[in-house]
């Protein structure tokens, strides 16, 4: 579990990173065309958020990682996942990044998911 954790951690403030010093190149790889001036400022909010939950999430001296570390990491892997692949359905967005990052997400709330069965059937 402190792995996943640990490895989505370190995706998401790669992210953050990004979306503070490149907002609008970042929003292009998304969205598959170019970023209006006033959604920079909300990409770096986006940004700064993303790397609130990071520090809030990353994994502590907690074999697990702790339930709060692995609830908001669940939840924003499995909502962003929805979030994105909607966008993606609806033709609304089309960047080169859409896809694969909606897989990505997707994979970590699944092994999220099949490690904490793994260790309910445990207990």
């Amino acid at each position: 579990m402190r792995r996943i954790l640990a490895f989505s951690a370190i995706v998401e403030a790669g992210t953050g990173l990004a979306l503070v010093a490149a907002p609008a190149f970042v929003l292009s790889l998304l969205i598959g065309g170019t970023v209006a001036e006033g959604w920079r400022p909300l990409g770096r909010c986006f940004g700064i958020a993303i790397l609130a939950l990071v520090m809030a999430c990353w994994p502590g001296r907690e074999p697990s990682g702790g339930p709060a570390s692995f609830r908001g990491l669940l939840s924003y892997n499995a909502l962003i996942a929805l979030h994105l692949t909607v966008l993606g359905a609806a033709a609304q967005w089309t960047g080169l990044l859409l896809w694969p990052v909606v897989v990505l997400h997707g994979l970590i709330a699944l092994a999220l998911i099949l490690l904490w069965r793994r260790g309910q059937a445990r207990s």
